[in-house]
């Protein structure tokens, strides 16, 4: 069990590298100093196996769309767990962009066993009310995917405070549609009132973006 890491809590690490070598010697670090590992090639062949508990630590790539588009893949293939990112000598402001767009902390590669010993026992506590709001976002995201087209543009104005007749206007149809629409969203959503409703939208598209420690 890594230093300063309580006994009763075990922290499963899911690595994301494309790269054979730097995958294999993140597992051996991770290995070194007591933790569970998993190592996968890329996202699809995560998806084909989903974690459901522990931390993803991903290669911090701007090519593929930065920590931002790692964290919505994730969503999107129905993966909530809270996101590490990694990466070779990463500049101060790649590093902070990261933690901004949701990333728990930031390895520079190669990972040095005392330092990941250290980020994960820092971060324990603050992964589960991460994973925790992604999983609404996720929960929030399903149920957006069961909108219409025209119901997620009633609910765009209605995040907007649109009234139903400025709503009717900017869509350029009648207030009893909107109304019909409205309650439709609503419905589906499974919620009580328009403030509800709006606060499953934001949820959505919320990511977690905890302040980086020292």
């Amino acid at each position: 069990m890594p230093n300063g890491t309580p006994e009763n809590k075990v922290i499963s690490l899911h690595f994301v590298e494309a790269s054979p070598a730097v995958r294999a010697e993140m597992v051996r670090v991770a290995h070194s100093i007591g933790y569970h590992c998993e190592p996968y090639a890329d996202f699809s062949e995560l998806a084909a196996h989903p974690p459901r508990n522990g931390i993803i630590l991903i290669r911090d790539n701007a090519t593929f769309g930065g920590i931002r588009d790692s964290l919505d893949r994730l969503l999107d293939l129905g993966i909530w767990l809270p996101v590490v990112a990694a990466d070779y000598e990463p500049s101060p402001s790649r590093v902070v962009q990261a933690v901004k767009e949701g990333a728990l902390d930031y390895l520079v590669l190669p990972i040095n066993p005392d330092r990941l010993a250290a980020s994960m026992t820092r971060i324990l506590d603050e992964a589960a009310s991460v994973s925790e709001a992604r999983l609404q976002a996720l929960s929030a995201r399903r149920l957006l995917e069961t909108l219409s087209g025209r119901e997620r543009q009633v609910l765009d104005e209605l995040a907007d405070g649109g009234s139903n007749k400025k709503i009717a206007r900017t869509l350029e149809i009648s207030p009893r549609t909107v109304e019909i629409h409205r309650a439709n969203l609503m419905n589906k959503l499974g919620a009580r009132h328009a403030v509800e409703a709006v606060r499953i939208k934001l949820n959505a598209s919320m990511q977690a973006s905890p302040a980086l420690s020292g």
